[in-house]
């Protein structure tokens, strides 16, 4: 019980006790007031016994917050370094004219796609049919020779099996009947060569993909040469793309020995595992570097022919301090994580962050190993406003 409890009652009793005559003429009131002074020192003691009760009382520990978090660890990743590439089709081509003629009709156009075998350009054929029916007539005229000749030999040789025409007369059948198979045989190639340039006219894709230009003008004049093929139509195959990254003398060693490497697609939020790296043996000696290949997996959505994307080949692995991109909290240029520390408090920590690792990011500094961050920012942030706005207890 509090001095001032104290003071408080023995005031009461004196004046209870004693008193002047004017308090003894006032008897019949002294009665009512001494009780309502007791009353008011009981419920002063009790309440200062509860206070002391609750003064004593250890704190409630604070409750843990209801979030998702992990434990930060060290764990073997990638180091990569990005190098600059440009895509290009596998299969591509570009076909020239094979013969003399005029360009009669363009089937096709930039941009097109095309199947195997579809006819893409014809050319005039005036020339070519006429050299192919002269060749188709030699052959025939040709082969009656060959079929005279066999039969006269075949009639020298029975006559001199019989010792009535002299050796000499069979060898000149003999050397007639190997001429005459010699230019039947010569007249066949020359009607196939014939019919190769009548076949020459038509134009068909070699394989399926798409028409990336077209060098021609209907009407226009095309020759096989010389000096050098004209150029009709460029031919690439979507489907088989690579990335063809030249990359310095100095690293193409642990890119040759590690051969893993990662296509970076939409300024890094989307990267594609290669499906193969390949290092050229030989580099160039303009600019010492080496021509390495990345093959790109099929079915890759947005990449063409000719786009310059981002390669990460993977230099090596060590111990690095990672976290998932997704629990991180960008304020401009800078970056953190809500931390959960052991008394369940939460705050926002500031990262130095280095490099991406798939969908994790390197921790360099502003972060130890064993702290646990939330793995949801949005809920994190959520919680501590409602914390601050005093809907959730602390």
């Amino acid at each position: 019980m509090t001095g001032s409890v104290r003071r408080l009652l023995a005031g009461a009793t004196q004046r209870g006790r004693g008193g002047d005559a004017r308090d003894r003429c006032r008897g019949s009131m002294q009665g009512p007031w001494i009780w309502t002074a007791w009353r008011t020192v009981a419920l002063l003691a009790v309440a200062s016994l509860a206070a002391c009760g609750r003064e004593s009382a250890p704190p409630r520990p604070a409750a843990a917050p209801p979030l998702e978090t992990f434990v930060v660890a060290r764990t073997d990743a990638p180091h990569e370094r990005l190098w600059d590439g440009v895509v290009a089709a596998i299969n591509e081509t570009t076909l020239a004219a094979q013969t003399n003629a005029r360009v009669r009709e363009l089937a096709v156009d930039a941009g097109d796609r095309v199947a195997k075998g579809d006819v893409l350009l014809r050319l005039t054929d005036v020339e070519q049919n006429s050299g192919r029916r002269s060749a188709e007539a030699a052959v025939t005229a040709t082969r009656a020779e060959a079929v005279q000749a066999e039969a006269n030999w075949r009639r020298i040789d029975e006559i001199h099996a019989r010792k009535l025409v002299a050796r000499a007369d069979l060898d000149a059948a003999t050397a007639r009947r190997d001429a005459a198979r010699a230019a039947l045989a010569s007249a066949e190639a020359q009607s196939r060569s014939a019919a190769q340039q009548a076949d020459y006219t038509i134009v068909r894709a070699p394989f399926d993909g798409v028409v990336t230009q077209r060098f021609v003008e209907l009407g226009q004049a095309v020759q096989s040469g010389p000096p050098q093929p004209q150029a009709l139509l460029a031919l690439a195959a979507l489907d088989a793309l690579r990335v063809d990254v030249p990359v310095a003398q100095g690293t193409v060693d642990a890119i040759r020995a590690q051969a893993k490497a990662s296509i970076v697609l939409d300024g890094g939020s989307r990267r594609v595992p290669a499906a193969s790296v390949v290092v050229l043996p030989t580099a160039d000696p303009a600019t010492h570097t080496f021509r390495v290949r990345v093959g790109v997996p099929v079915g890759t959505a947005g990449l063409w022919p000719g786009m310059a994307v981002k390669v990460a080949f993977v230099a090596d692995v060590a111990p690095r301090l990672l976290v998932p991109a997704g629990a991180l909290v960008r304020r401009g240029e800078i970056d953190g994580v809500y931390v959960v520390d052991a008394d369940h408090g939460v705050g926002l920590r500031l990262l130095r962050l280095g490099h991406r690792s798939g969908d994790e990011l390197e921790v360099l500094s502003g972060l130890a190993a064993g702290e646990r961050v939330a793995s949801d920012p949005q809920a994190a942030a959520r919680w501590l406003a409602a914390r601050h706005a005093g809907k959730v207890g602390p």
